[in-house]
């Protein structure tokens, strides 16, 4: 198999004034406050969590 991919997202936005799903998607991809990055598996799970919440986010492969 080959090596797993890996995706970094940065929390860029406040989560205040948000849905309460799309917070709840944030804090499930590990991010919590303005500037918070995190490398995730590049997963079909992790890709929809991030398009719901496009927005709020940076991210690069």
């Amino acid at each position: 198999m080959s090596k797993s991919r890996k995706i970094k997202v940065t929390l860029i936005k406040s989560l205040i004034g948000t849905k309460k799903s799309h917070r709840a998607t944030a804090r499930g991809l590990g991010l919590s406050k303005i500037n918070s990055s995190v490398e995730l598996e590049n997963t079909p799970a992790v890709q929809g969590m991030i398009n719901k919440i496009y927005y709020l986010l940076k991210y690069e492969n």
